[in-house]
């Protein structure tokens, strides 16, 4: 097991600030799911830097619990309610995610609003290199992440009943305003690559405007595989979903390739076929034919993709930071979902720094 596997998988002891009443909890759990039969235990997740997430143990199965944080939070962060809309609605599409039970929006019950999903039992990877695997199955694994990211680029937003999930239109400069607002807001250090980005960004958006759903946060360990298969079997982590533009979601998801192995788990500078990992290409590739039927002013083939690249990790970069100083500023308040908060601090001016370096390959000076 790797040293991100050790850390972040499995369960540990809940700390004090996001301990509840358990028998509240299993006294509303019983009159409020179906066959739900107690007695309950409460374990926290170990991974996960946002909506705290709990592993549910019950006669009837084990569930899975996602709350919103206690204290006081950046406006409109941890919207449980939209992260418990989609889950559903997607799992009506039968796109992988858990079966939904129920939202309770009453905060009498554990302190703040939460929904309970199913368990989905399998495999979760926290390294980008998949060290535990065998060499033969981490190409099939990041194939597998590629098409299920197209995927739900493809979904048809009104037949999936979420026509009201965002805006159409305009995504880049809605997220530019919101994260340059957000980070604002949890500022804790000058950065000036920072502010570079947030006035440079808003200027110079690509053409093309496309709308999809979008997760927001398309990474490795937001994923569930088959305990046996490189299949997914769950998509986590809804939290930042959206209507959007599927370019800035698949881009996103190419930061792994641009991170280095020290950052996040990054696969820059690794010999990726010695590892038996797709290139860049290969997943850009892979994409572009699984969404074939999208239209090159969509922004969502391999020339489009490749065009606004270096823009698209500029921005992604940036709104990494952003999401990451909320996360350090949350440690500091002493509300954050995991005791490794604190250390994030040191991420966020290399991601400033490289997002930069991106806005200058696009034209940035």
């Amino acid at each position: 097991m790797s040293t991100e596997d050790e850390v972040y998988s499995g369960t540990g002891e809940t700390p004090d600030h996001l301990k509840f009443d358990e028998q509240v909890l299993e006294d509303y759990l019983k009159t409020h799911i179906d066959g739900f039969v107690g007695p309950l235990t409460v374990e926290k997740f170990k991974g996960g830097q946002s909506n705290p997430t709990y592993l549910l143990k019950a006669l009837s199965g084990h569930y899975v619990l996602r709350r919103k944080p206690p204290g006081k939070l950046l406006p409109s962060a941890h919207a449980i309610d939209r992260e418990y809309k989609i889950i559903t609605a997607l799992k009506a599409q039968n796109f992988p995610v858990p079966r939904t039970y129920i939202l309770c929006e009453d905060e009498n019950i554990i302190g703040t609003a939460f929904f309970v999903m199913d368990f989905i039992d399998g495999r979760i990877f926290w390294d980008a290199q998949l060290g535990s695997c065998e060499k033969a199955e981490r190409r099939d694994i990041y194939l597998a992440m590629a098409d299920a990211i197209a995927d739900l680029h493809m979904i048809d937003v009104s037949k999936a009943g979420l026509d009201d999930y965002g805006k159409k239109g305009g995504y880049f400069a809605r997220q530019i305003k919101r994260w340059s607002s957000q980070y604002k807001n949890s500022e804790t250090q000058t950065i000036k690559e920072m502010d570079a980005l947030i006035a440079w960004l808003p200027d110079n958006i690509p053409e093309g405007d496309q709308t999809t759903l979008v997760h927001g946060d398309f990474r490795l360990d937001n994923l569930i595989f088959d305990p046996h298969k490189p299949e997914i079997i769950a998509t986590l982590d809804w939290e930042l979903s959206t209507l959007g533009h599927p370019l800035a979601d698949f881009t996103y998801f190419l930061m792994t390739w641009h991170f280095p192995p020290q950052v996040r788990g990054g696969l820059a500078g690794v010999d990726l076929a010695a590892a038996g990992i797709p290139s860049l290409d290969e997943m850009v590739s892979r994409y572009g034919e699984r969404t074939k039927g999208f239209s090159r002013s969509n922004g969502s083939t391999q020339g489009s993709i490749t065009e606004s690249l270096d823009y698209c990790l500029a921005y992604n970069m940036f709104r990494l930071a952003a999401i990451v100083q909320g996360v350090y500023f949350r440690g500091l308040q002493g509300n954050a979902s995991s005791d490794q908060s604190l250390k994030y601090k040191e991420q966020i001016p290399g991601l400033a720094k490289l997002g930069w370096y991106y806005a200058v390959k696009a034209g940035a000076q």
